[in-house]
């Protein structure tokens, strides 16, 4: 399992404009694709005194599945146009980590 980190930033302003692209067209536009290996996204905000960080987190069965996603160039950020107009800046390459282990209690 692969797990996909990026990092974007709004202002305070732009914030839950932001969060709301995510969870209405964006995220669902990503699920819509139907992409194989794609399990899930999380999103997570922290506020800091000037802006607004934003973190998401997609989880993948496989490199392939990554590579299903974005192409052969598996760390290239997938910043639609709708979200670059509220983002004041944002990563440029995503960071893959390999889940070693995953325990629920």
């Amino acid at each position: 399992m692969i797990k996909r980190i990026w990092h974007g930033w709004t202002t305070n302003a732009n914030a839950d404009s932001y969060e709301s692209l995510l969870k209405e067209e964006i995220f669902p536009g990503i699920a819509a694709k139907g992409l194989s290996g794609y399990r899930d996204i999380q999103l997570l905000r922290r506020p800091h005194e000037n802006e607004v960080e934003f973190i998401t987190i997609m989880t993948f069965d496989s490199w392939d599945s990554v590579k299903g996603f974005v192409g052969e160039d598996l760390s290239v950020s997938y910043v639609p146009a709708k979200a670059q107009e509220v983002l004041s800046r944002w990563d440029d390459r995503s960071q893959h980590y390999e889940v070693r282990e995953h325990l629920s209690y």
